[in-house]
Parts: C-alpha cells; structure tokens; sequence
C-alpha cells in the first residue's frame, strides 16, 4: 500500500460576523447549525477582556470505529484485515485534509462538505468494510452489518471526548471576531490571537492546557494484600537520544508504511518498523542496557510548538500528516515492571503484543484513554485529557500503566485489545485472565512553561492530550523473563 500523497498545512480560519457550522453530516442526513456572531452579543469574555459570542463549528471528522465491531478474525484474514483497517485510516487522513483546506467554505456550504469529503468517504470506507467482510467470510462466517459504519459525521471541537470538555469558539477552535475589529481583514485582535495560538488550526488549543497546580491530588491507591505481588524489575532502554523515529505501527498497521500517520520514538529494538516479523525483531539490536531484554517500546512523540522547521515537515507522519513542530527527546525514560496487588504474577509469552491507550480517543470517547499528565514535583495530580501547564522548575511527565492481565492464549487479537485486559478495582483479573507483570511508563520531558507543546496525533485527532498512547511488544529472552517474575514476586527491586 502506497504512502499518504503531501498535505498542506491548513491556515488559520478568517474570521466571520455570521458562521455557518455543519456538525453532522453523516449518511442519514444533514444537520446545520447557523451561529450569529455581532458586534454587542456574546456571554464570555475573551483574554483581552472584550465579550464575543462562541460559535460551535465544524472542526474534525468522526467515523465509527470498525476494528472495535469486528468478531474473531481467522488468522488467514488477518493481513488483508489489517491491511484494509489501516487504508481506512487514510481515507480519514485524506478526507480531513480536503476538510481542513477549505474548511471556510465548507462552513458557509454545509452540502460542499457533504459532496467532497463526506459522501465520497463514505463510499470508500464501504468498499474496504466489504473486502474485510469478505476476507473473514472465506475462513468463518461472513459477519453482518459492518456496513452500517461506513458514514462518517463533521463535528465541533467542543463536542469532545466523554473524557473533556473542550470548547471550540470558531471553525478551528480559534476566536471569532468580537465586533471591535475589521472581520474581514483579520487585522487587530483576530491576529494577535494567532499568534497566541500559533498551532494552524490542527491544536491543540488553549483550553486544552491546565496549571497543574490548580489540580485536586489523587487519592492514594488501594493498599496490596499480604500475597501480594510487591517487587519490581527495571529495564534501562535509554530515551531516543540516537533519534530512531517512523510513522508506523507493526501491532495495529503490519506491513503498512506510514500507518500511525504520527511519528513515534522508539527505545528497545532497534529493528521495529512496520515490516518487522517475530524473527527480525528477535534478532534486532537493543538499546537496552540488559541484552536479555529487546523488546518493543513506542510512543507518540512530543513536539515544541515553537514554530522551528522541524527535520520532518515534508514527510509522513510529519509535516504531511499536520504533525508539526520541533521534537522533543525526552529528558528521562522509565521502564519498569510491578506486581499484582492480591497475588502473584506469571510469566508474559514472548512476543506478547499490548497496545494502551487510544490514538482515537477524541472521537471514540475515552473508553480505552489511558495516558496520565502530570509535572515533576506534583505527581500526586494526574490529568487525562488536558495537558499540564507546570510551573518554572518542574519539568512535564507523561505515564501510561499498561494492562496487566492476559488470557493465557493469545499474543494478539483482532482488535489488538481483547486478549489483554486491566485488573479490577480490587486487583483480580478477569475470569479466564491471569496477572502478569505490569509495565510502566514514565517519560519526563524539559519544555518551556506554558501551552507550547503537543502529542502527534492521527490529522483528525487534533492533538488532543486524551488520544495519547503507548505500544509494547514483549521480547525477553526465557531466562530474563524468569529473573523478572522472581524479582516482583519475592519482593525485590532489580535490574
């Protein structure tokens, strides 16, 4: 499969006194919404101190998510499954950069949003659905109504995930005139906003940021059982500083070039791309320090909304896929593995594949969100869909704590998901499940205070803080493994 064709970065939106917003647009029908906005009106006020009126247009495009209604896949189907699931990402790809480009039309023409991107999306994502349909049909029974996901909707910013509660004042999230200024030039305050917000109307917004200090700290965690599982094992895999990025994703895109259409940065096994096979990546060179250990580590990079020409901005999952700005390498990465809190853990199988988080989130909900924000100094306080704003001094922490119960079977399941699952509240696996040592993440970056900095996000996602996500493939050797379970359940800390 061929790599995205060039995107152009979307401008920001001119400002308008009367804003049309399409906000569904799917198959079933058209909903307008029409907004007036004039001089005198408006119920909030902006940072400069003047009222203007929000308005809820248009800003991404929302498609149901397939992979998520798709039964068991017989392993014959799997590539040709994978391989159309991952072309359907592209084709929201495709579509938001025709939605993004004339984005301003679109919302004064609610039926040019239908005709160009909407309608033809639709037909698209009819036809790979099929081919999966078919593909599963030759080895299982041909699964019925997937068909009925193949419209996609427009929607606003401000409709956010069921994890935030972002609000969109304008078609890219930016402030609409407030009647003090010429709207038809975008001169005066319109501009200063830019550059204020200086993101290209992709995001992440302003509200999309909070002082961490004004977060309420967590709760302590629920204390561990007697038998409970209280070592922990640390793997030392460095941070990227040797610079190995790609727009792939071997666990949800095998075999697809550029199927994230976001970079991420890669500690462990250097030999991770998306053509990479159980075979290459066992003989995959390592940055772990521990050669036991070559497994997979990835993530989503960070990136400087400085305005810097990043190394990336003619490429995919870069400046193709509107992820742009200047990377950041992390100033700190910690891989560790932790027990159960009633019991004691089992070995993970080699080439255990585990996915955590949603790179969709925005537009699936925060079902399956799982990335927690927070700043050194202030750990007690976590954010899941805001980014933190942390005071001079402290630096911004991301962590993810993966699944940690397994089905005992599989290393994979269709939807990357099933055949790992989280503890209870009260520490048990699932029926069927058992524990597993636990991984997580803590990645530390040094950014300059305030909302300058973003996650890479799928083009739609728009950067927001819930789709972040962490991928691992499990490839320690037998004897590293066995020295892993023995350190977390005899309650030792190790290396």
């Amino acid at each position: 499969m061929g790599r995205t064709s060039r995107k152009k970065r979307s401008t920001p939106a001119n400002r308008a006194i009367i804003a049309s917003a399409a906000l569904i647009l799917g198959g079933g029908g058209l909903a307008v919404v029409n907004v007036y906005a004039s001089a005198g009106e408006g119920s909030s006020a902006s940072s400069h101190g003047r009222n203007r009126q929000p308005v809820r247009q248009a800003s991404t495009i929302d498609c149901p998510e397939v992979v998520d209604r798709i039964p068991e896949v017989p392993e014959p189907a799997r590539p040709e499954v994978d391989r159309e699931l991952a072309a359907m990402d592209t084709q929201i790809t495709d579509a938001y950069r025709e939605f993004a480009d004339r984005r301003d039309r679109m919302a004064r023409d609610p039926q040019l949003a239908r005709n160009a991107v909407l309608d033809p999306l639709k037909a698209r994502r009819a036809a790979s659905i099929d081919r999966i349909a078919t593909a599963i049909g030759r080895n299982a029974q041909r699964p019925e109504g997937l068909g009925s996901l193949a419209p996609c909707s427009l929607r606003a910013d401000d409709e956010g995930s069921d994890g935030g509660s972002d609000e969109a004042d304008g078609p890219t999230g930016e402030p609409t005139d407030d009647g003090s200024g010429d709207a038809g030039t975008g001169d005066g305050d319109g501009q200063e906003q830019e550059q204020e917000q200086g993101r290209d109307g992709n995001g992440p917004e302003d509200s999309d940021f909070v002082d961490i200090r004004s977060v309420r700290p967590d709760a302590g965690r629920p204390a561990r059982l007697r038998g409970a599982s209280r070592g922990t094992f640390t793997t030392e895999c460095g941070r990227n500083r040797n610079g190995k990025f790609n727009p792939d994703n071997v666990i949800a895109a095998p075999g697809v070039g550029n199927g994230a259409h976001h970079m991420h940065d890669y500690v462990g096994n250097q030999a991770t791309d998306a053509f990479s096979g159980d075979d290459e990546l066992a003989a995959g060179e390592t940055t772990c320090r521990n050669q036991g250990d070559r497994s997979t580590y990835y993530w989503p990079v960070l990136r400087l909304q400085n305005g810097a020409a990043e190394n990336d901005a003619d490429a995919d999952g870069g400046g193709r896929d509107q992820n742009t700005g200047e990377i950041r390498t992390p100033s700190q990465v910690t891989l560790r593995f932790v027990g159960n809190p009633i019991g004691k853990v089992t070995a993970m199988p080699r080439f255990l594949r585990i996915i955590t988080g949603d790179a969709k989130a925005f537009t699936n909900g925060d079902a399956n969100a799982n990335a927690s924000w927070s700043c050194t100094g202030f750990e007690d306080r976590q954010l899941k869909d805001k980014y933190p704003i942390c005071p001079e001094g402290s630096q911004v922490v991301r962590s993810f704590a993966f699944q940690s119960c397994w089905d005992g079977r599989n290393t994979d399941s269709a939807n990357h998901r099933t055949h790992v699952a989280f503890a209870r509240d009260d520490g048990r696996c699932p029926n069927g499940f058992r524990a597993i040592p636990q991984l997580v993440q803590r990645i530390v970056y040094d950014v300059p205070p305030g909302p300058g900095f973003a996650v890479d996000s799928f083009p739609e996602q728009l950067h927001k803080p819930v789709t972040d996500h962490g991928d691992f493939i499990n490839i320690f050797d037998t004897r590293l493994m066995r020295k892993v379970v023995s350190c977390i359940n005899d309650g030792r800390k190790c290396r």
